[in-house]
């Protein structure tokens, strides 16, 4: 549950919410109505997302094996998934234990940080292409978590979105 919501909802089983409360709970719903509309619009579009990032991948690395092209273009979906996911439950630490931790290790063991980057890049620019900037606000935090995870704080040049 929504980290910020499910505190309310303890305060209020001892005493009613007082209007800073309530205004602040109000704000935290409206805000999980944009985070579902923006999950929503990701899972009803991740073809639309990742299909020219597919393309563009398999046309800038031809000498890679399509074996691994097809891993690494899994584990940004996979990063996109859990990114919408935590983005939906505001909570990092949900992206952290479900996918950074082993993904980090697979990105460092297979040594594809090119095509990572890369992948991280076109991500980056399709999504500044389909979402709004309200959208791109809810969901920017988790992608950068996911960036400096794999590659380390400051490591790649951010795209502009």
């Amino acid at each position: 549950m929504h980290p910020e919501i499910k505190h309310f909802l303890y305060e209020a089983e001892d005493h009613y919410l007082q209007t800073e409360e309530i205004a602040s709970f109000k704000h935290h719903v409206s805000s999980l109505a944009e985070r579902l509309e923006t999950y929503e619009l990701l899972r009803d579009n991740e073809i639309a997302i990742f299909q020219p990032v597919a393309d563009q991948v398999l046309a800038t690395f031809p000498q890679h094996k399509q074996e691994t092209l097809e891993r690494a273009l899994k584990n940004w979906i996979a990063v996109l998934r859990y990114s919408a996911m935590a983005m939906l439950l505001n909570n990092p630490e949900f992206l952290q234990y479900r996918l950074l931790e082993w993904l980090t290790e697979i990105a460092q063991v297979h040594q594809m940080q090119a095509i990572d980057t890369t992948l991280y890049q076109l991500l980056q620019s399709r999504l500044s292409e389909l979402l709004s900037s309200e959208q791109i606000i809810l969901l920017q935090p988790f992608l950068t978590q996911t960036e400096q995870s794999i590659f380390g704080a400051g490591n790649l040049a951010q795209m502009p979105g």
